[in-house]
């Protein structure tokens, strides 16, 4: 869930994002995977948002939030990752992933990391054993 709408997966929601069109993200929405959000969402048989650069990594940020705030056992893998730096390896991708070579900007990995901190400082008064 993210801003009180309901996504069957992430990818969903942030390929959805990137049309400004209630109908076009709503088909997104509904569609069977997000294989098939991911390549709805790259198609541009749809007009792109024109803002879509300056605010694809807010709504990055809002998905992977709101994936490692749901759903216990993948917050439990992302804070067992304890200080490790996290890359998204993928010769495809040279600003999501590391270019798989590593001259990419790895921006997945950058924000899995941002929200492993968001997440610890949110737990850390119950680890610390706070109890104001």
């Amino acid at each position: 869930v993210v801003d009180g709408e309901r996504w069957p997966t992430s990818e969903h929601y942030f390929q959805a994002q990137k049309f400004l069109e209630d109908d076009h993200r709503e088909t997104i929405q509904q569609v069977a995977s997000p294989m098939i959000a991911a390549r709805m969402g790259r198609s541009r048989r749809w007009t792109l948002r024109p803002d879509w650069e300056a605010v694809k990594n807010d709504f990055m940020r809002a998905a992977v939030l709101a994936k490692f705030t749901q759903h216990e056992e993948l917050r439990s893998l992302l804070l067992s990752t304890g200080d490790a730096v996290l890359v998204e390896h993928t010769v495809n991708d040279g600003y999501w992933g590391d270019g798989g070579d590593g001259s990419g900007q790895n921006m997945l990995g950058e924000i899995l990391m941002e929200t492993r901190e968001r997440l610890r400082a949110r737990e850390a008064p119950e680890m610390n054993g706070d109890s104001r």
